[in-house]
């Protein structure tokens, strides 16, 4: 059997490697001037394609409604080109296109895009789709890839260059006939990543040529990773190539549309940028064929995490996610980078303490710079809050996690000798409930087990003087006070070193045990008005050494440590019975 097994495990492995060959060209000259920089210093030229390739990518393409507000949704996050469509391709986008112009929704300082196929007819209707339009970019393609040359068209170099040439000449001449209009041109070498680089630049340069650019009115030469076949080096070292080569360079913008199919698409636009790309034809949130296009949410907020202003609005992330689902009807993964429910999201203990003490140091020393471990964007530059998002308890998470909780929602400041047991409560009720906890179930449990617990022994009323008339001479402090214990009320005065001794001797007075001692008190404000709550934490240890938290909570302080050793006492004879009546009133 087990030599069964093996073979059929040996007969699954990929033995198949060996057809697979390098597809891509390497500049003929050094190219790597790129990799002496550390980070992209300014924002690109943004161009959203989700109305064209993340459209088309959709099971369901959006509806004519759905475009339209998808396009007035990319303006107002800030895109000031988007590329709209292939009006020549089908009615729907012909229709569209006329929309955005005849009801003027198109503002004057942006541009939109439309895509061509190098020939004469398409160029024709593309141009009768822009017409009265005054910002167009006409958007030029044609396959130049080895590949592309050899087995699709079965052309050769010259052959494929005189088909990018021709409609060239053909976009210019008709631009000329409708001067009412400012047009801009772009041209793509669509497969450049698998076209000899020498060649591209060839191609490219004979669009130039045509189109004759200016450093005041400049063209668009778009070096798409049509499908993606190196690593990022590969890609960044030929667009370097590209720009140290292309014929007017001052009159020309290097564009970039960087495919995903190696899931480096970030990555090849980011060092792409680095070697000299000035623009970004993306999507948000990478929809597009195949395994998507480049991410211009993922660039965009990378930068904005090296300090660099993207000029684009993702300050209301979950709005962002929102409107990007509505319109693809996909959904935005819950780990996706920076815009993912759960980025932020911290469950482990050991993090969620390091976060919580980064929180609390850029407090205490007034930080304004981000330095906070684990989290490397402040999450409410993007719409999140620190601790729905960021802090998240289940049973992975630890003490520091459950009392920045309660702290940063309930206000609530444990002390640090509380916290482990806490944590481990709710550790506890985690695991046995299987689910994550929600903030208002931590509080429900935390309030539950230790705030004003009066089941057994209530202080009902107490009233205390000062021993001394010198409040600087601490001769200690009695107490007046009313206790129901058990259903039986009693009426005790006692005397202590202070309050909360005062009443530990008034309840040894009662007919029942109170075999205790003070371990710690703390106490604070709830609130910052004046009118506020105070909460109170006491820690009492019985005979037996253990040791039992309880908080009190009161509109005064007295009270409130009053409330907070009850409920102490409380939680003590829950455990163990320790208040219990004395053997001679039995007797």
């Amino acid at each position: 059997m087990d030599k069964k097994r093996d073979q059929k495990m040996e007969e699954k492995k990929m033995q198949n490697c060996e057809k697979y060959e390098v597809g891509y060209f390497m500049p003929p000259v050094d190219s790597m001037k790129w990799t002496q920089k550390d980070h992209i210093e300014k924002a690109p030229i943004w161009c959203s394609v989700d109305l064209r390739d993340g459209n088309q990518a959709l099971v369901v393409p959006m509806s004519l409604e759905q475009k339209l507000e998808f396009f007035t949704y990319l303006v107002q996050i800030g895109f000031k080109e988007i590329e709209v469509g292939f009006p020549a391709a089908s009615e729907t986008e012909y229709k569209f296109v006329r929309t955005l112009i005849e009801q003027n929704m198109i503002p004057d300082d942006v541009k939109i895009q439309v895509l061509t196929q190098s020939r004469e007819h398409i160029i024709k209707k593309t141009f009768e789709a822009v017409k009265g339009g005054k910002n167009i970019i006409v958007h030029l393609y044609n396959s130049v890839s080895k590949v592309q040359r050899e087995e699709v068209f079965r052309a050769s170099k010259e052959e494929v260059k005189q088909i990018a040439v021709d409609g060239a000449e053909i976009i210019k001449k008709t631009a000329a006939t409708m001067p009412e209009t400012n047009f801009w041109f772009e041209y793509s070498p669509e497969s450049f990543t698998g076209t000899e680089p020498e060649y591209a630049a060839e191609v490219c340069n004979a669009v130039i040529d045509v189109w004759q650019p200016t450093p005041w009115h400049k063209m668009y030469i778009n070096l798409p990773s049509t499908v993606q076949m190196s690593m990022p080096h590969v890609y960044a070292s030929q667009i370097e190539y590209m720009s140290d080569h292309l014929h007017h360079r001052d009159s020309v913008v290097i564009s970039l549309h960087p495919h995903n199919d190696r899931g480096t698409g970030v990555a090849d636009a980011e060092c792409g940028m680095l070697a000299g790309a000035e623009r970004i034809e993306g999507t948000l949130f990478g929809n597009g064929e195949r395994t998507g296009n480049v991410d211009v949410v993922t660039i965009a907020m990378n930068m904005f995490t090296h300090g660099v202003d993207p000029e684009l609005d993702f300050s209301d992330m979950p709005d962002v996610v929102k409107h990007y689902e509505k319109y693809t009807d996909m959904t935005v993964h819950e780990r996706h980078p920076y815009a993912g429910a759960l980025v932020f999201a911290a469950f482990s203990g050991s993090h969620q303490d390091a976060i919580a003490k980064g929180m609390k140091y850029r407090e205490e020393k007034d930080i304004d710079q981000w330095c906070v471990p684990y989290i490397p964007i402040d999450p409410t530059d993007l719409g999140r809050e620190y601790g729905a998002d960021v802090i998240r308890i289940n049973s992975q998470s630890g003490k520091g996690g459950v009392a920045y909780i309660l702290e940063q929602d309930f206000g609530f400041h444990i002390p640090k000798a509380m916290r482990e047991e806490i944590g481990y409560m709710m550790k506890s009720i985690s695991d046995h409930e299987h689910k994550e906890l929600a903030p208002e179930e931590i509080f429900s449990a935390f309030e539950q087990e230790y705030i004003n617990d009066f089941d057994f022994v209530d202080i009902t009323a107490a009233t205390f003087t000062q021993m001394s008339e010198d409040y600087k001479t601490n001769k200690g402090m009695k107490v007046n006070m009313e206790v129901t214990i058990d259903d039986n009320r009693y009426q005790i005065e006692a005397t202590g070193t202070g309050r909360l001794d005062a009443v530990r001797n008034a309840l040894r007075k009662t007919p029942y045990m109170f075999d205790y001692d003070f371990v710690t008190y703390e106490e604070h404000s709830l609130e910052l008005e004046s009118t506020s709550r105070a909460a109170a934490y006491v820690a009492i240890q019985d005979a037996n050494g253990w040791v039992y938290w309880g908080c009190g909570v009161h509109n005064d302080i007295i009270p409130a440590a009053i409330n907070a050793l009850v409920s102490a006492i409380n939680r003590m004879n829950r455990e163990n019975g320790s208040v219990e009546r004395k053997q001679e009133e039995d007797d």
